[in-house]
């Protein structure tokens, strides 16, 4: 309903303009380009055509622009936050993480002369 109320309102407001464009604000616009005296519309008859259907059509674009704002689809809002709101409350505080060490713990001295092929095996688990 909201959609066909939308695409009434786009035809209402494109004829309004271009019927607005038609008139002239002296009252010269369409009317002026019929100089014939035996048209089936007169001049005065075609300013008032024109009048009636820019009141017309400003008022139906009123109604419509009600009825659109009653009819827009309303489903569940989302309380979804930010995805950056999201990440700072999932984020680690950063004084849990395990500290590392920042420097090269000492080698023993009979460790600093003996050659890399002949060190003791790496254990990876310190524990």
């Amino acid at each position: 309903m909201f959609a066909l109320i939308s695409v009434l309102i786009f035809i209402a407001a494109v004829l309004l303009v271009l019927i607005v464009l038609v008139q002239n604000s002296k009252g010269g616009g369409l009317a002026a380009n019929f100089s014939a005296s035996n048209q089936v519309m007169g001049v005065r008859k075609t300013a008032d055509f024109l009048e009636k259907a820019t009141w017309t059509l400003a008022g139906a674009l009123v109604v419509l622009s009600i009825l659109a704002s009653a009819t827009i689809p309303r489903g569940e809002v989302e309380t979804e936050r930010s995805l950056i709101e999201g990440q700072i409350n999932n984020a680690i505080d950063p004084s849990t993480l395990p500290s590392f060490p920042t420097s090269i713990p000492d080698l023993p001295e009979d460790l600093e002369t003996l050659p890399a092929n002949e060190l003791p095996p790496f254990d990876e688990d310190p524990e």
